[in-house]
């Protein structure tokens, strides 16, 4: 009996040695039933989960529960547009069950999301490599991983979370596979598509840009509805002159009329469908100007002026920013604000602007620091009485490849004065040498 037991002691202990080794990918859970969430509500779910760790680290497969929740970028959106999926692990099945403290930035988590009713199938999500430390016999934090889908029919669209995967690069490159026991899982969210509209193809052109006052303009068109009656209207800015006509399209969809144009305000001229002017049952605005050639009444003198188009600018409030320092070994968020860039567009016409911003890798003493590590979150405003209205861009990386600081959109009428900011981020990892690490950001106007 004796052999046995130091047998079974040696084997033991063998394990213990590996546990602790690779304790970022041996697994403990804690074992439960799962609690289902009400459809449709994005929030968290619980679903037990089956985890099989490393065959180095001598364990068994471990059954126990995971809690996550399944976010969405839109609730609402239409066929053919691309959703961003959030798969959250709140509580992983795992815990750390040896004595070891885990270092930062080690595990890299992969899964899926499952996708039913509406539309099926599945959509694959990756998270960064990073993580809190895990202290002995700790809890693993919780993480989070992306993806997204084309929304490819209308209706509802449930989400599950589905398996995940722990990947750790700590000591040796280990997988940990977590699958949904008795799949699918609860539903986390669900989003509700809707058809997507055929695309406007309708549009006009002119044959001629100009003309005396009263002059009839040529107006020829395609893409209406064959037999509809077609309103021909003149516009100044975003109204409506009372220079109209109606023509009736053909059996293809076309038009041919003409439109006698009177008013001095007038910018271009538009047709469409039905009672008043919609931009899904349109076309235009073609540019088109009334010249205003009348003969001056004897005794009267004709005044006029010239407005000269401008150019579009900007400049920077300042060409440096120091980012907040972090410590070497913790790491973390390095924070600033980006000198306040000015717009001014003074060029007239129907064309709006975009400012977009890439960065390159902070070099230092001997290291450098990723630019995709690079991120900010853009805000932007509008002088009064400018015609365009400025739209900061999204929050996310900058990184090598760039991204959208603040824009405005084309219009019948732009231009105006406006301000861009930023707050900035720099995601510093945990033991980059101490230093100075520097890199450029170059801002585009286009």
């Amino acid at each position: 009996m004796g052999s046995p037991r130091s047998s079974g002691s040696t084997r033991g202990s063998r394990r213990r040695r590996w546990a602790s080794l690779l304790g970022a990918t041996a697994l403990a859970v804690t074992a439960g039933g799962a609690l289902a969430a009400p459809a449709g509500a994005a929030s968290n779910v619980d679903y037990p989960t089956h985890c099989i760790p490393p065959a180095i680290a001598g364990l068994p497969p471990i059954d126990g529960t995971t809690t996550a929740k399944i976010t969405v970028d839109n609730t609402s959106p239409k066929v053919g547009d691309t959703v961003t999926v959030t798969y959250t692990v709140v509580t992983p099945a795992a815990s750390n069950p040896t004595d070891l403290a885990l270092p930062a930035d080690i595990m890299t988590p992969t899964g899926k999301v499952t996708l039913a009713g509406a539309q099926t199938g599945s959509v694959t999500v990756t998270g960064p490599k990073k993580n809190d430390p895990v202290p002995g016999k700790g809890a693993f934090p919780s993480f989070s991983m992306t993806g997204t889908f084309t929304v490819t029919a209308p209706g509802a669209i449930n989400l599950s979370p589905g398996d995940y995967n722990i990947h750790t690069s700590y000591i040796l490159e280990l997988d940990t596979p977590c699958t949904v026991t008795n799949p699918p899982a609860p539903v986390s969210e669900t989003v509700t598509a809707a058809d997507n509209p055929p695309a406007n193809t309708r549009a006009i052109t002119l044959g001629s840009a100009s003309g005396s006052p009263g002059a009839t303009v040529a107006v020829t068109g395609s893409g209406f509805t064959p037999g509809a009656a077609v309103t021909l209207a003149g516009r100044s800015g975003t109204t409506q002159t009372a220079d109209t006509a109606t023509v009736t399209a053909n059996a293809q969809g076309g038009i041919s009329g003409s439109l006698a144009v009177s008013d001095l305000t007038t910018t271009g001229v538009v047709a469409y469908e039905g009672g008043a002017w919609s931009a899904d049952l349109g076309a235009g605005p073609v540019a088109y100007v009334v010249i205003d050639d009348q003969p001056v009444p004897d005794g009267s003198q004709k005044v006029t002026t010239t407005v000269r188009a401008g150019t579009l600018s900007m400049s920077q409030a300042g060409d440096a920013v120091q980012l907040s320092g972090v410590d070497f070994g913790q790491g973390g968020a390095s924070t600033g604000a980006l000198q306040t860039v000015t717009v001014k567009d003074f060029r007239g016409g129907p064309a709006g602007w975009s400012l977009t911003g890439k960065v390159t890798d902070f070099n230092g003493p001997g290291a450098k620091i990723d630019a995709g590590k690079l991120s900010w979150s853009p805000a932007c405003a509008t002088k009064a009485g400018s015609p365009s209205t400025c739209q900061a861009g999204s929050a996310g990386t900058v990184g090598a490849s760039g991204a959208t600081l603040a824009s405005t959109p084309d219009g019948t009428g732009t231009g105006g004065e406006f301000t861009a900011d930023a707050r900035l981020s720099l995601d510093v990892p945990s033991f980059t040498p101490p230093g100075t690490y520097a890199g450029v950001l170059t801002l585009t106007l286009t």
